[in-house]
């Protein structure tokens, strides 16, 4: 099982080359397990980079997100309730970033290490990261 920082999945879907070799193996890995998980905030960081300009993508945004969805092994995580309380929540220094936070709190929730070349994750102790 593993989760996927939102710049993992744009680069798992787009071009894997951006992953580092560990982070592809663990991907392919929960891949075969089915077990690829994206917090739904996810979704609304790729379609604010797309506003903001500072991601393009070669399909609209809706039906990007839908081929994503259609695969068998990749699973959204809703922002539920207890997700949302736990990003506030969350032990020791974490950066104030609410997506950030939101996608911690979801890893934590499930159990499961996160995808992320993000240094300020890999620094936070309290959740695995693999990159």
């Amino acid at each position: 099982m593993i989760v996927l920082d939102t710049h993992a999945w744009i680069w798992w879907v787009s071009d894997p080359s951006q992953l580092t070799a560990r982070a592809r193996r663990a991907i392919s890995r929960a891949q075969a397990d089915t077990q690829v998980h994206i917090s739904s905030i996810s979704a609304w960081e790729v379609a604010l980079l797309l506003a903001k300009g500072r991601l393009s993508l070669t399909l609209d945004l809706t039906s990007w997100i839908a081929k994503s969805e259609a695969l068998p092994f990749l699973h959204f995580v809703p922002v539920d309730n207890a997700i949302a309380v736990s990003s506030l929540r969350l032990p020791g220094a974490l950066h104030a970033d609410p997506a950030d936070r939101i996608i911690v709190a979801t890893a934590l929730a499930l159990g499961a290490p996160l995808a992320t070349a993000d240094e300020k994750l890999h620094r936070y102790r309290h959740v695995k990261t693999i990159w």
